[in-house]
């Protein structure tokens, strides 16, 4: 796919690896399992939420795939979220969670955001919301189809798995670092060419084989590592959902 669309030349040149990578997001795109996880994760809680109720929520598996078919995922009073998903007071731009204001969760419900607790530090810590019964997708309900601006993935705590995640990057922040005659290739190594992190995801992620892809959704494509035991799953990025490097170098 990628050699269709840079051709072939008779002298040398350098082609962006951002092609490539748009080459394989196009590619998972069409055959990669849309999980739910969460790699930075802060806890909320419904307040309105029956204490030890579970609910079992239908989710697509691929919207690419007509016959990727879908799955069920338990759905509880506390959630893991991801940390910059909310912020206490934001701008009219910001489709998030913000106190006061509603987001949905996706396949779940529409929350309000009503409070917040925090450590000695100011930082945040727990956020507590409400959730609006009647706006469950695909119950059919006139509240289910109410709009909102944001759409947020989660994990139940109940029921995540702690999964062990690589997060690849970039080896070099230059597209060519061996071009340049003042200086070692070796001054462009990227720092964060790997952070290696943990994180919660749904427990569908169990059922997964050694070297399967899938997409984290609103986060990047993974695939198991080899290293995946019984005890500990591990992930490593192959791809994020777009290129971040776009705006860096411009």
């Amino acid at each position: 796919m990628a050699l269709d669309k840079i051709g072939i030349a008779k002298r040398d040149n350098v082609i962006d690896v951002s092609l490539l990578e748009f080459c394989v997001r196009e590619d998972l795109n069409k055959k990669a399992a849309r999980i739910m996880a969460v790699l930075d994760p802060i806890k909320l809680v419904i307040k309105n939420y029956t204490e030890g109720k579970e609910e079992w929520l239908e989710a697509e598996n691929n919207p690419e795939d007509d016959s990727a078919g879908s799955r069920k995922i338990p759905f509880s009073r506390n959630l893991y979220i991801e940390r910059d998903d909310f912020k206490e007071e934001a701008n009219s731009k910001y489709f998030r969670l913000s106190l006061g204001k509603e987001v949905r969760l996706k396949n779940a419900y529409i929350i309000k955001a009503e409070s917040c607790d925090k450590d000695h530090d100011g930082n945040i810590t727990e956020i507590h919301c409400t959730y609006d019964p009647k706006s469950k997708s695909g119950s059919g309900t006139q509240e289910s189809l109410r709009k909102v601006k944001g759409t947020l993935h989660w994990v139940a705590v109940n029921k995540a798995i702690e999964v062990e995640v690589r997060l690849y990057d970039r080896l070099f922040t230059d597209p060519s670092p061996d071009t340049h005659k003042d200086k070692d290739f070796m001054e462009f190594v990227n720092p964060d060419s790997l952070k290696v992190i943990t994180g919660y995801a749904e427990p569908s992620l169990q059922e997964l084989k050694i070297e399967d892809t899938v997409q984290f959704q609103r986060l990047g494509y993974f695939t198991v590592d080899p290293e995946t035991t019984q005890e500990k799953m591990v992930f490593n990025r192959t791809v994020g959902l777009r290129d971040s490097w776009a705006k860096l170098s411009e």
